[in-house]
């Protein structure tokens, strides 16, 4: 009774903020336009199904990425599940435009894929949603768990599965806070492949039960053949340089880092020296961009980048744009990830050691402290304590070629041995089919 009236509440949070979820979304908008369309998705609306897909209604398997990391994990997941049940539809779901543009870049040839926005988290939208598309199976990436989403799959009866699912100390605090509402969901999920044994017992103690340590779906990701020509291609381009790519950059960490750039002005370590950032989120783009030129660098913009080489008068490389982040770490030499010069969480390591590039990584990572200890145990990341710092290593790997090498391999081998999660999670996921 308890946990049904803290949801009521949490209903009626909901009901009152969509209208300013909704003008929030018309409001970025102004930078990127994809939040400005398929918005009746966001509410429950859809268009009338008429067996589109060519498939029975409960044939369609439902996969939630709610943005760009968790759709780029998804992708082997979702290959496997394509090829295990040709048989079945999948459904996949985001609520950043950012990701439903990374699922139609990865997916959008494919008959079988189908795309949509999740409503917002209200019973009567999530139960509109469920009788449209009527999925036979629920596949909620990472830390997706919604109150009245997994409600409502137990009401119609929707098996619900959390995978590649992670929960840091600092969530768990914070879930702990509203306990009835989360354990409400978290006793309604039906499976959960955990990344690591600590995130397991960490889901365990928000009241998650058939928990299974299944690995990191993001070791499965592979760079496509496209991502690689296109990284030799930058390179060729780029030339002879050292490049230190700066990858999912934060706001105020390009400001840390041209600082510290502009300190080592002049010196012949950094004379050559070409610096790629790119910011984790597309609308930064130009503000990015204006940092870098008011602090005087010569900057060049990849989408204007063309065929032709790059002027070596041109100091930062600015990567505005989407869906090329291999190509960026094929293209570098060594790879700071963004996200951890403040306490912002930290980005994902691992596409970087998979491509072999040695990695350094700032202070804060709790949202990746495992799988970022473990990179530094096998001696395929290095942690900095600073701006200043992560250049100054950055300088010295670039002048010690075998030690780069070594580094470089170490990552190699580290991503190796961590593959299988998918093979692991679609074999969870076959108990419930």
């Amino acid at each position: 009774m308890r946990a049904h009236l803290y949801r009521l509440l949490y209903s009626l949070v909901w009901w009152l903020i969509i209208p300013l979820a909704v003008g929030r979304l018309w409001w970025r908008g102004r930078r990127e336009p994809g939040y400005r369309q398929h918005i009746p998705e966001r509410l429950g609306f859809y268009p009338k199904r008429d067996n589109a897909f060519g498939q029975p209604k409960r044939s369609l398997l439902w996969v939630h990425a709610v943005s760009v990391g968790e759709t780029r994990a998804a992708e082997p997941l979702i290959n496997l599940l394509l090829a295990d049940y040709p048989q079945h539809t999948i459904l996949l779901t985001h609520m950043t435009a950012t990701g439903r543009a990374t699922g139609q870049a990865l997916f959008g040839a494919s008959p079988r894929i189908v795309q949509s926005f999740l409503p917002y988290d209200t019973g009567w939208m999530v139960g509109r949603f469920l009788r449209h598309f009527a999925p036979s199976l629920c596949v909620l990436m990472e830390t997706e768990v919604w109150p009245n989403l997994i409600a409502q799959c137990v009401r119609y009866q929707v098996p619900v599965a959390l995978v590649n699912a992670r929960l840091s100390e600092r969530s768990l605090r914070r879930g702990k806070k509203f306990e009835t509402l989360m354990t409400q969901a978290a006793q309604g999920i039906s499976c959960v492949g955990a990344q690591t044994k600590e995130d397991a017992h960490r889901l365990q103690q928000l009241g998650a039960s058939n928990v299974t340590v299944t690995g990191n779906l993001k070791f499965d990701v592979a760079p496509s053949d496209d991502m690689v020509r296109m990284g030799l291609t930058m390179r060729q381009q780029i030339g002879a340089r050292p490049v230190l790519l700066c990858a999912s950059t934060r706001e105020g960490e390009e400001a840390l880092v041209l600082t510290a750039l502009g300190r080592q002005n002049g010196s012949p370590s950094v004379e050559n020296l070409l610096l790629i950032i790119v910011p984790r989120h597309p609308q930064r783009f130009d503000e990015v961009a204006d940092l870098i030129a008011a602090n005087k660098l010569p900057v060049m913009r990849r989408s204007t980048l063309g065929g032709g080489p790059l002027d070596l008068k041109v100091k930062v490389l600015l990567g505005d744009s989407m869906g090329e982040m291999f190509a960026y770490y094929g293209a570098s030499d060594i790879a700071f990830i963004g996200g951890s010069l403040m306490p912002l969480g930290g980005q994902n390591l691992i596409e970087a050691c998979a491509v072999g590039k040695p990695v350094l990584i700032g202070a804060h990572t709790f949202n990746f402290a495992a799988v970022t200890e473990q990179a530094i145990a096998a001696g395929a990341a290095l942690r900095v304590t600073d701006a200043g710092a992560m250049l100054d290593i950055a300088i010295q790997l670039l002048s010690a070629d075998q030690e780069r090498e070594i580094m470089g391999r170490h990552a190699s081998d580290f991503a190796q041995l961590h593959r299988g999660a998918t093979i692991r999670t679609v074999a969870l996921l076959a108990l419930l089919m």
